[in-house]
């Protein structure tokens, strides 16, 4: 199916989940690509081409959304740099991956992922809990395989990675559920912009549609970090649930309703 960038409706509709992935990059540390990608394919895309739009716009939203919480104070620029190094190597795999692998299976996966990481996320404590990995090396370490692991899987599903790296996070190392959402964003900006330069040599971006998601992700980001300061952190855990939970259906009914 092909789509014109001039139609009025389209260019609308690309940039209202823009602005609707911003707010959830800001407000939940995730690349805003669990939301984006189905309903780009909703607009006629495959899944692959969805994942090109989609983390191209992770560029614009994770940039922009991590200076503003570095501006506040809220970003562990240590921590950040450890896990960002990870996904930058991991990332950088995802262009093969897509290559590979066929479109049903990525909608498998992708699925499948936000059930690993909807019951991490519901077994962990929103207010933070015990360390289950040590202090020191080991800890630093796990950032990194942390980093590498969801740099490779997440973004050839067209997530950043923060879907699956806040939950893990949160359950291993006893981050709050609010204290993970700027580290998770700085995350993003390692695992996009490696992701998008390995998608981009294997054909499969789509630069006009990621530039105007971007640019109306960057209204939403400033929307999502000004929500985040005004929720607590059970609360916070409960609408990240919620989300999650409205991403699998969506998935479900285009695996086997359409």
């Amino acid at each position: 199916m092909e789509l014109l960038i001039l139609e009025p409706f389209y260019s609308i509709a690309l940039f209202s989940i823009g602005i609707l992935t911003g707010i959830l990059a800001g407000f939940f540390g995730i690349g805003g690509g669990a939301i984006l990608v189905p309903l780009v394919i909703m607009l006629g895309h495959d899944i692959k081409i969805a994942i090109g739009i989609s983390i191209m716009q992770m560029i614009f939203s994770s940039v922009y959304g991590s200076y503003v919480n570095y501006k506040h104070k809220l970003l562990d620029i240590k921590d950040g740099i450890y896990v960002g190094i990870g996904g930058l190597v991991g990332a950088a795999f995802s262009g093969f991956v897509v290559d590979y692998v066929a479109s049903k299976t990525l909608e498998i996966v992708f699925s499948l992922f936000i059930v690993y990481s909807f019951v991490k996320l519901f077994k962990a404590s929103a207010y933070g809990g015990k360390k289950r990995i040590g202090e020191g090396v080991a800890s630093k370490l796990f950032l990194v395989l942390c980093g590498c692991f969801v740099g490779v899987f997440a973004i050839s599903l067209g997530i950043g990675g923060g879907m699956m790296l806040a939950p893990l996070l949160t359950y291993y190392l006893g981050y709050s559920s609010k204290q993970i959402i700027p580290l998770s964003l700085f995350f993003v900006i390692f695992s996009s912009i490696s992701g998008f330069a390995s998608l981009a040599l294997h054909g499969y971006a789509s630069f006009k549609e990621g530039v105007i998601v971007g640019i109306a992700s960057l209204i939403g980001v400033r929307i999502g970090i000004f929500m985040l300061s005004k929720i607590d952190a059970k609360k916070h855990k409960a609408t990240l649930l919620i989300m999650y939970a409205v991403v699998l259906s969506i998935m479900f009914k285009k695996m086997f309703f359409n």
